[in-house]
C-alpha cells in the first residue's frame, strides 16, 4: 500500500467529527454520598436521561430512571416512603431494584411493573453508578481502588467542587498526556512527565514546580514552595485518583485529588473534583482543614482555566502534533475501549504502553521565557 504525502504548502484541514452518542462503559461518580442520603429523592441528569437518587430507611443509596412506568410521573418530585420512592402522581412505590413494591389503591402489582435500576457503589464517601450499554454487570477486575485517608481521622474530609461543562468529556481525558498545557494554562513547570496505559488504567507521572513570573513568592514566615510530585491514574473512563505531594522547605504535604466526571449528554458533562489532606504534627486540627480548602480553591482555578479552553475550542479528531506533545493518539485508542462492545475491544486498546517525554527542550525554552518576563517586570519598576 502506497501512502500519499500531502504537499508542504497544503492547508491542513481540521476533522472535527461528531461526539459519540454512546456513553462510556464503566464506573461513574455522581458525587459525595452524603449529599444524597437525606431521605429525599434527588434528580440527576446523566447518560442522556433523567435519574432519581434516593436513600431508603435502610440507608442504601439507589438510582432509578426518574420517570414512573405507570403514567410518566417524575419520581424525583415524589417522596421516599420506607425503602421505596413514591411517585407524586399516583403513589406507586418503587424499590431500589427497579420493581414496583406496592400500589396503595390496587389489590396487586402488575407483573411487568419494573423500571431501570442502576448498579451502585458507595466507597470512600462517594456514590458511583455502573453504566454499560450492553447491560452487563461490572467485571470483578474493573474496580475503583480504595483511597488512603478517605475514611481515616488523620486525613481531612473531602473539599468538593462541581461544575457543568458544555462539551464532550473526551476533552478532560486528553489532559492525561498534555504536558505542555501545564505551562501555558496552569502556569507550572513539568520537569518530569511519563504516561503508562494498561488495561482499564491510564496513568500520568509528573514532577513540577510553579512559574515565578505568575505566582508570587512565599510571604515572610511562610515556607517556600519547592514543587510537587503527582501520580494520577484514570480507573476507567471517568474517575481519576491523583496522589499529590506538595514539597516545601522543611515539610511535605500529602494530598489526594479526585478528578471525575459523568456525561449529561453527548456534548455536556458534570465535572467534579475534590481533595483531602493528611494531617501531620506541623499541619493539624483546623489548620489542616483550612489547607485543604486553600488547595481546593487553587485547584479550582486550574480547572476553570481548562473549562475556558474547552468552551472555546473545536473538537478535533486529527490533532497535528510535535514530538513533545505526548501520546495523544495512543491515549485516545486506550479511551476507545469504553465506547465499543466488550467483544470489540482490541489488544492495542489495553496492552501496556509506556512513554516518557524529554522535558529538557521545553523547560529550557520556558525558563528563558520566565526569566525574560521577570527581567522586564523588574525594569518596569525601576
Amino acid at each position: 500500500m502506497t501512502t500519499v504525502e500531502p504537499a508542504p504548502d497544503e492547508v491542513r484541514v481540521i476533522e472535527a467529527g461528531a461526539a459519540p452518542t454512546r456513553f462510556a462503559r464503566g464506573w461513574h461518580c455522581l458525587g459525595l454520598a452524603e449529599s444524597f442520603a437525606d431521605g429525599k429523592p434527588h434528580p440527576i441528569t446523566a447518560f442522556g436521561q433523567k435519574l432519581v437518587v434516593f436513600a431508603g430507611e435502610d440507608g442504601k443509596l439507589n438510582v432509578l430512571d426518574a420517570y414512573c412506568r405507570h403514567m410518566g410521573g417524575d419520581l424525583s418530585q415524589g417522596t421516599v416512603k420506607g425503602n421505596e420512592v413514591a411517585c407524586p402522581f399516583h403513589d406507586w412505590r418503587w424499590g431500589g431494584d427497579g420493581r414496583c413494591k406496592q400500589i396503595p389503591y390496587s389489590r396487586r402489582v402488575p407483573l411487568r411493573a419494573r423500571t431501570a435500576a442502576w448498579t451502585t457503589l458507595v466507597q470512600d464517601k462517594m456514590l458511583f453508578v455502573w453504566n454499560d450499554p450492553e447491560g452487563n454487570p461490572p467485571p470483578p477486575d474493573v474496580v475503583i481502588p480504595r483511597i488512603e485517608g478517605a475514611t481515616r481521622d488523620d486525613w481531612t474530609d473531602w473539599t468538593w467542587y462541581e461544575t457543568h461543562v458544555d462539551t464532550n468529556c473526551r476533552e478532560v481525558v486528553d489532559n492525561v498526556v498534555d504536558m505542555a498545557h501545564f505551562f501555558y494554562v496552569h502556569f507550572a513547570f513539568p520537569t518530569y512527565f511519563k504516561n503508562i496505559f494498561e488495561g482499564h488504567v491510564a496513568t500520568q507521572l509528573q514532577r513540577g514546580s510553579s512559574r515565578e513570573d505568575v505566582r508570587p513568592p512565599a510571604k515572610d514566615g511562610q515556607p517556600k514552595a519547592l514543587g510537587n510530585t503527582s501520580v494520577a491514574a484514570y480507573y476507567g473512563p471517568s474517575f481519576m485518583i491523583d496522589e499529590l505531594t506538595y514539597h516545601y522547605e522543611g515539610m511535605d504535604i500529602d494530598a489526594v485529588l479526585i478528578n471525575c466526571h459523568y456525561p449529561v449528554s453527548a456534548n455536556s458533562f458534570k465535572l467534579q473534583y475534590g481533595i483531602i489532606v493528611k494531617r501531620t504534627d506541623k499541619l493539624s486540627g483546623p489548620e489542616a482543614e483550612a489547607t485543604a480548602r486553600k488547595m481546593g480553591d487553587f485547584i479550582r482555578i486550574g480547572f476553570e482555566q481548562d473549562v475556558q479552553i474547552w468552551k472555546n475550542k473545536t473538537r478535533i479528531e486529527n490533532p497535528l502534533l510535535c514530538e513533545e506533545d505526548g501520546p495523544v493518539y495512543q491515549l485516545r485508542r486506550w479511551y476507545e475501549q469504553f465506547y465499543v462492545d466488550v467483544a470489540d475491544v482490541t489488544p492495542e486498546m489495553t496492552e501496556r504502553f509506556e512513554f516518557e517525554l524529554d522535558t529538557a527542550k521545553p523547560n529550557a525554552a520556558w525558563r528563558a521565557e520566565v526569566e525574560e518576563n521577570l527581567s522586564r517586570r523588574t525594569s518596569e519598576h525601576v
